[in-house]
């Protein structure tokens, strides 16, 4: 189901695969993206594409300054007729929620996020309401374009699972984006290969890979080391922690194997911690990211003998 579901959104994002790879396992741990780059390299098609490859209902938020949480949450509207106050969803109650450009929204509005996107559910009125199951937040932001932004506070970054770029196709890659655009989109094309029930069975099977206690000690030492790092002002929590561990079962699962290597929590550990570190301002000068930060702590922490089940 993985493979086919990384084939089906290659159509659309051609020369990515490392990157919709990334995408794939995170849907797989149940969490939620931010995918971050330059304009123009196809951010907003990569989470159409993975969208439409899982199938499910699929809302498109577009955020802007003047967004109010009750536009994303939903509100409730009297009615003459009944006398009563009735409950209209906003665009959150979906299986699938782009957030397109979160960081034009106001912190109030970006807020409005967090409940849903850590407790999938959302509170209005005084009254809480669960989300629809799948429910997955693919959030798209500029890096470069600052102007008239709200950089997203530490406590919405971790709430994302995991962060990944596109960058720049490579030079074969962008003549075939143009040959295959040239009379339409591919992801018009498009069409779920999996239902909603399968994606959450194969939720609840990557839980079951088995984790030695050895692999969860080398996935702790690794957060502990960032806390530690005179490089960085905060190092990663224990979601962090949490998180690289699962990452490295649904990694594991995508090949095949039924236990976790140290080698999965390697190749885990910078996609789930990147952006869960703060660097100190006068190495991020330097040009230095919390990816780099993350392979230097990996090259330092001592991985354990691999074990099998």
């Amino acid at each position: 189901m993985t493979e086919a579901m990384s084939q089906e959104i290659g159509r659309a994002i051609i020369g990515k695969k490392e990157t919709i790879d990334e995408c794939v396992l995170t849907l797989l741990c149940g969490g939620h993206i931010l995918i971050e780059d330059v304009p123009g390299v196809g951010k907003t098609t990569l989470a159409k594409a993975i969208a439409m490859a899982m199938g499910g209902e699929f809302r498109r938020i577009q955020f802007t300054p003047d967004l109010l949480p009750a536009d994303i949450t939903g509100t409730s509207i009297f009615r003459q007729s009944t006398s009563e106050f009735e409950f209209r969803p906003g665009p959150l109650f979906s299986n699938v929620v782009l957030v397109d450009e979160i960081n034009r929204a106001t912190p109030k509005t970006q807020s409005a996020l967090l409940e849903a996107m850590e407790e999938f559910q959302v509170t209005t009125d005084g009254v809480t309401r669960t989300l629809p199951e799948p429910f997955f937040v693919l959030a798209t932001q500029n890096n470069i374009e600052m102007t008239g932004t709200y950089p997203l506070p530490e406590a919405q970054l971790d709430r994302f699972f995991s962060r990944v770029s596109l960058g720049y196709p490579s030079r074969e890659a962008e003549a075939e984006i143009l040959t295959a655009q040239q009379k339409v989109n591919p992801i018009d094309s498009l069409s779920p290969v999996c239902s909603l029930s399968q994606l959450i069975e194969a939720q609840a099977a990557v839980r079951d890979i088995f984790v030695h206690d050895s692999i969860r000690e080398y996935a702790v030492d690794i957060v502990r080391a960032t806390r530690e790092n005179s490089q960085l002002m905060l190092g990663a929590s224990p979601r962090g922690s949490l998180y690289v561990v699962h990452a490295a079962q649904a990694k594991a699962a995508m090949s095949g194997s039924d236990f976790v290597r140290p080698d999965d929590v390697k190749a885990c550990a910078p996609l789930i911690l990147g952006h869960r570190v703060m660097i100190r301002g006068e190495v991020r000068a330097r040009g230095v990211t919390g990816t780099d930060i993350i392979n230097q702590v990996l090259e330092s922490v001592p991985a354990p003998v691999p074990v099998s089940s």
